[in-house]
């Protein structure tokens, strides 16, 4: 039988305020990248959940999304030592409302700062972004791309204890 495969679930934020749009700078194989507060979905969360989470670990904001910006799909392929990696990235992106600064917080592993960046600044270094999502984001979200938050929905197995293999 062959390995089944699963895209790597992720979820991020697009946050703005008074025109400036709030990324993180991190540590990346390729380098120093900019990046949505983004990560991976944990077992038994919500996306939604999942990105308030990530928004407060590598920003040390509280977020609480109030929309769903949208559904994205990307394909990284790069060699790690001897192989070749390749991965699919399922993302879902939301928008919200940015809540309180924890400044006694430390940024999650890897995370260098945060930065505000105006949109033709988010425009102007797509060669140091993570992915071409971080752009493709921002451009729905300022096109006024919104989905209801209801349209994400998760069963009450989610929460279920996980039982032994």
């Amino acid at each position: 039988m062959t390995q089944r495969w699963k895209p790597s679930v992720t979820v991020a934020a697009v946050i703005e305020q008074n025109g400036r749009f709030l990324l993180v700078e991190e540590h990346t194989p390729e380098g120093l990248r900019l990046n949505n507060p983004a990560g991976h979905l944990d077992p038994a969360e919500t996306p939604a959940e999942g990105c308030s989470r990530e928004v407060l670990e590598e920003t040390a904001y509280a977020f609480t999304p109030t929309y769903l910006l949208g559904l994205y799909l990307s394909r990284l392929q790069r060699q790690r030592a001897e192989t070749m990696e390749d991965v699919t990235y399922l993302r879902f992106a939301y928008a919200g409302t940015l809540g309180a600064f924890d400044a006694q917080r430390s940024l999650d592993t890897g995370i260098v700062r945060t930065v505000w960046l105006s949109a033709d600044e988010l425009r102007a270094s797509q060669e140091r972004h993570r992915s071409p999502l971080v752009l493709q984001c921002m451009e729905d979200y300022l096109r006024g791309q919104r989905y209801p938050m209801e349209l994400v929905y998760a069963d009450a197995s989610l929460w279920l204890p996980m039982k032994p293999l």
